[in-house]
């Protein structure tokens, strides 16, 4: 396990007293128009929260609330009891693993020099950097003799585990996956929708996951969050959801009516 650096511990301090991650009546307004409404949400260290909805719906402007990519027009988003606004951004961002379609990567940096971006930035010693990255590899399911390869010579799912590596190699407090697996043929899918989940039970994070997938979001979520037009339409625990009567769910649920069964999601 490796020491936590300043910014983690900045992030850490405040875990047991407040939400790890806390929008209080959050708007966001870009040239008169509303992004996002009234937002009351959080999540706590070791929860899982999925923001559900069509594209448009706010999910993408959340997240960028979180990390300071944006601050709220009007209300508060809190990382740990602190306003994103007193961040400093690139302390914050540091302290917060992010992970997106396809991994991310940087086309030109090795397999291993993807991993070890924020380390390096935080000046580890060599020797720890090479350590955090080989256990990085082993616990994404990826072997050593990857690390000096280039992500045009990976499978997409490979490219998503070292996009999930490199999100947790500071071993930030908090993680944002965005569509992470969205791109993913269903076989691959649904092996990392399955390695994520066992991950987050061993790790505890605070995580919050963007999908417009219902199935996913039942086999991932503690605690689904449903948004429209953004706007909150219901915030509820992932074994709730598919029996709200609320006529949004019910229109959500039977969008999906072609799955088996939405329970059996969870396991």
């Amino acid at each position: 396990m490796t020491a936590p650096s300043s910014h983690e511990r900045d992030i850490e301090s405040s875990a047991i007293e407040s939400p790890a991650i806390e929008f209080d009546h959050a708007s966001f307004r870009l040239n008169g128009r509303a992004l996002l409404q009234d937002l009351v949400l959080s999540v706590k260290q070791g929860e899982t929260l999925v923001l559900l909805g069509r594209s448009g719906s706010g999910k993408t402007t959340t997240l960028k609330l979180i990390n300071r990519l944006l601050l709220p027009t009007e209300g508060d988003v809190r990382v740990n009891g602190r306003r994103t606004a007193e961040w400093d951004p690139i302390r914050l961002r540091r302290g917060i693993g992010y992970v997106i379609q396809d991994g991310g990567l940087f086309p030109h940096f090795t397999v291993e020099r993807n991993i070890a971006l924020v380390p390096r930035i935080e000046n580890w010693p060599q020797a720890r950097i090479a350590a955090r990255v080989r256990e990085l590899l082993a616990t994404v399911g990826l072997s050593e003799d990857l690390a000096s390869r280039y992500p045009s010579q990976l499978s997409g799912g490979q490219r998503q585990r070292v996009g999930v590596a490199r999100a947790l190699a500071a071993d930030p407090p908090i993680l944002i996956l965005d569509e992470a697996f969205g791109a993913l043929d269903p076989i691959t899918r649904s092996e990392m929708q399955k390695e994520f989940r066992t991950l987050q039970q061993r790790m505890r994070k605070a995580v919050i996951f963007v999908t417009h997938d219902l199935r996913e979001a039942l086999l991932l979520a503690d605690r689904i969050a449903l948004m429209e037009e953004g706007r909150l339409i219901v915030d509820l625990p992932a074994a709730e959801f598919s029996r709200s009567q609320h006529p949004l769910v019910r229109a959500y649920v039977e969008a999906f009516s072609a799955l088996p069964d939405l329970d059996s999601s969870r396991p």
